[in-house]
This record gives structure tokens, C-alpha cells and sequence, in this order.
């Protein structure tokens, strides 16, 4: 039985719980994972879990060092329907890509490209912190959601790539407007029009 409150001694209870949560969520994945298995890995209450870190999501975005909350974008970029959300969301996704966090954003995608543990994680950050919230804001056939979200995932995640991590030009040099106007149409196909 885990023990409650602050862990004996001089250790550092919150990467202690870290440390729990980031094997956890790489042998089982976000799904898997709970809080209680990571607190008494962590040889902690599961109180101090959520005192630390809040819900299960932000224990994971915390785990991967993301710098950003889906939670609060995506919402944004749904608010105005489906009409025009390929442009909203990649006049997004440049916006945090051109911001401070990119850097962390890129140190993550060469991670997942080199290690396998960060590619699932990776996996299951677009997976459960961004697909599944994307289909709840959007009214997709639930048959057709997954793939479309996917295609979706692997059109930004090439942006990301080749502008952002390889520096193809003239697209790594390119104005954000030019960028959105190029690619926010085959988003809004993906997410709008018939995929075949």
C-alpha cells in the first residue's frame, strides 16, 4: 500500500512521481495508465499526483515537456465550425511553431524520430490529447473521423518536419500567410470533403 503524504528524506517527490508517470505511460500507454498505479510507483498518495500535476492530462503534457495545452487550442480552433477550420488550424499551428515553444516542440519530434519511447509518446500525445479532442469538436461521420483526423496529423506533422526540423527552403523561409494559404486547403479536404 502506498505510503501518503512527502516521501521520507532529501527526495524529490515530483520527479519521483515523473519518473512513475513516464514508465507508465510508455508500457501502457495514456489508456492504461492510471493514477493510482502511477502514485504507488511513485511510493506516494494519489492526492500528491494530482496536487503536483492536476488531472491525468497535464501529468501527461508535463511527462512530455509539451509546451502547449491542446486542451485550450483546440477548442479555439473549432469555435467557428467547420468552415474555414483547415486555415484556423494552420494559422495555429505556425503561430506555436514561430513562438518560444517551438523550440521545445522540435527537441520533441527529433526525439521521436531517433528514440522509440518518444515516438509513442509522441503516438499518444496526437492520439489522445489532439485527434480524440479534435473529433469531439467536429462533427466527422465517427466511421471516417479517425482516418481523416490522421491524415490531418500526418499533413501538419510534415509541415513540421520539412519547415521546421530539416529547413527545406523555400519553405522553412516562407511567409506564414503563403504557408496558410498553401496548405489550410488540403486540411479543410480532409476534414470536409469526400476522401475519395
Amino acid at each position: 500500500m502506498a505510503r501518503t503524504g512527502r516521501r521520507p528524506g532529501n527526495q524529490d517527490t515530483r520527479e519521483a512521481i515523473l519518473v512513475a508517470a513516464r514508465q507508465a505511460f510508455s508500457e501502457k500507454g495514456y489508456d492504461g495508465a492510471s493514477i493510482r498505479q502511477i502514485a504507488t510507483s511513485a511510493g506516494v498518495d494519489p492526492a500528491l499526483v494530482h496536487h503536483y500535476f492536476g488531472a491525468k492530462d497535464q501529468l501527461f503534457l508535463t511527462t512530455l515537456q509539451v509546451p502547449i495545452d491542446p486542451g485550450k487550442l483546440i477548442p479555439q480552433i473549432a469555435a467557428g465550425g467547420v468552415d474555414g477550420i483547415g486555415e484556423r488550424l494552420v494559422r495555429t499551428f505556425l503561430s506555436v511553431w514561430d513562438s518560444p515553444a517551438g523550440g521545445t516542440a522540435a527537441a520533441l519530434m527529433r526525439s521521436a524520430v531517433s528514440h522509440d519511447w518518444s515516438a509513442r509518446m509522441l503516438r499518444e500525445f496526437f492520439t489522445t490529447q489532439i485527434l480524440r479532442r479534435a473529433m469531439k469538436h467536429l462533427d466527422l461521420d465517427p466511421a471516417e473521423a479517425p482516418l481523416r483526423t490522421s491524415l490531418v496529423a500526418s499533413q501538419m506533422l510534415g509541415l513540421a518536419m520539412a519547415r521546421y526540423i530539416v529547413r527545406f527552403e523555400p519553405l522553412a523561409s516562407a511567409p506564414p500567410e503563403t504557408v496558410v494559404a498553401a496548405i489550410a486547403p488540403t486540411i479543410q479536404r480532409y476534414l470536409t470533403e469526400p476522401l475519395q
